[in-house]
């Protein structure tokens, strides 16, 4: 069995920068990826970013590109999400998922359904 614990969420300001970690206990054998999503309060959960765990490709929301960034520790089994020039609008609960997909490319990592794990989330304010 397969569990994952997000940690890292905090009250920030507009601007600042922040790391969430995922630390993963289990088999991870079938796993083909990871991502980060987040969910506003009174919105739908939404995709942050996610990585293919064959060979590390990434594909990001076009409203975090260029400010997030997903990564992996393989020795530690964690999965990172770096956030920089953090906005009010990031505020939200994120998560962080594993799928088993076999699907190919990239685009599946973006898609709910396509995950088979998830944490508990952690809670990211900024404020303005």
């Amino acid at each position: 069995q397969v569990q994952l614990v997000e940690s890292g969420g905090r009250l920030v300001q507009t601007g600042d920068s922040l790391k969430l970690s995922c630390i993963v206990s289990g088999d991870m054998y079938r796993i083909s990826g990871m991502g980060w999503f987040r969910q506003a309060p009174g919105k739908e959960r939404e995709f942050v970013a996610g990585m293919r765990k064959s060979d590390g490709r990434t594909y990001y929301a076009d409203s975090v590109e260029a400010r997030f960034t997903i990564s992996r520790d393989n020795a530690q089994n964690t999965v990172f999400l770096q956030m920089d020039s953090l906005q009010p609008e990031d505020t939200a609960v994120y998560y962080c998922g594993l799928s088993e997909s076999t699907a190919y490319g990239v685009l599946w990592l973006s898609q709910q359904g396509k995950y088979d794990y998830w944490g508990q989330g952690t809670q990211v304010a900024v404020s303005s």
